[in-house]
C-alpha cells in the first residue's frame, strides 16, 4: 500500500483490531468517543498514514498513530497497522 491509501475510520479500527467488531467501531464513533487528531471523528471519516487515533474506552483512553492501512490483515499482523503514542 502506497501513503496515499485512505480507509473508513470503522473499517480501520476493525481491520487494526483496535475494535474487534464494525457495529461496535461504529456505536464508539456514534458516541463521540474517537477522535482522530484530537477532532471526533465520524465512522465514515477517512484515516491515512500518520494520522493520530484516540478512542475512549470508558475510563481508559487508548491513542495510536496510524503506519498502514490495509484492505485486509491476519491476527498477527494487525499490531503493524499502528503504533501507540
Amino acid at each position: 500500500m502506497h501513503s496515499g491509501d485512505f480507509m473508513r475510520l470503522d473499517k480501520y479500527l476493525k481491520v487494526s483490531r483496535l475494535i474487534k467488531r464494525r457495529t461496535v467501531a461504529n456505536e464508539a464513533c456514534d458516541a463521540g468517543r474517537v477522535m482522530i487528531n484530537g477532532r471526533p471523528a465520524k465512522a465514515s471519516a477517512e484515516v491515512k498514514v500518520g494520522d493520530q487515533i484516540t478512542i475512549s474506552f470508558g475510563n481508559r483512553e487508548v491513542k495510536v498513530e496510524v503506519t498502514a492501512v490495509a484492505e485486509t490483515t491476519r491476527k498477527e499482523d494487525a499490531k503493524d497497522l499502528f503504533k501507540y503514542v
